[in-house]
């Protein structure tokens, strides 16, 4: 399964351009698709990336901000650093209220944008993951509620399942526009979307 698994990779068109263009993960490419076609993330911006190792959506972040933005990452697992100034990345559970208020701190002010591309520890049990992407998509709405401006924006993946349109419907009411999508560059067999809340109305 494990090498089956390294040769699909090896294969796949958008990990060959992550690597051939410097990005940290082929999962960089869906933020690109999906910040081209829905402005999610603007220059001067500041960007809270809420699962972010091993820094792909941080890294197409910190260029759609440019100099005048800031992007901060957050996850459990360590990443490697940028150089750039105006990136922060805090390492533990996004879940823990100690870890939001160094967030906050780090943003000084309230996000433009928030982001996440955070997967649950994964069971094979198709049921039981879209469940658990759920709970996790709910964190990051509750997080949002905490630290989005007035206008901002969300991008959140979540596996499609039972709860993903009462997911959809909650959102719906807390923003003025409302997309679901899949990128050209999630794999096919993925159950993976991503839903887009554009201009929060706080």
């Amino acid at each position: 399964m494990g090498s089956q698994w390294q040769m699909e990779k090896k294969k796949d068109p958008y990990y060959k351009r992550a690597k051939g263009e410097n990005y940290r993960s082929r999962a960089s490419y869906k933020l690109m698709q999906l910040n081209k076609k829905y402005k999610i993330i603007k220059k001067g911006n500041k960007v809270l990336d809420l699962g972010a190792a091993p820094g792909g959506w941080s890294q197409v972040a910190i260029e759609k901000v440019e100099n005048e933005g800031t992007v901060v990452g957050v996850d459990l697992r360590k990443i490697k650093p940028f150089p750039e100034e105006n990136y922060f990345f805090i390492r533990g559970d996004f879940a823990d209220e100690e870890i939001q208020s160094e967030i906050i701190e780090k943003l000084d002010g309230k996000a433009n944008a928030i982001v996440s591309d955070a997967s649950p520890s994964l069971s094979g049990i198709k049921n039981v993951d879209h469940l658990k992407s759920i709970e996790l998509a709910e964190l990051v709405t509750e997080i949002a509620h905490k630290t989005l401006a007035k206008n901002g924006n969300i991008l959140i993946k979540v596996f499609q399942g039972e709860e993903f349109k009462n997911l959809v419907d909650k959102l719906r009411k807390k923003f003025k526009v409302l997309k679901t999508t899949k990128p050209s560059s999630s794999r096919k067999k993925s159950s993976e979307m991503y839903v887009i809340g554009l201009k929060y109305r706080k």
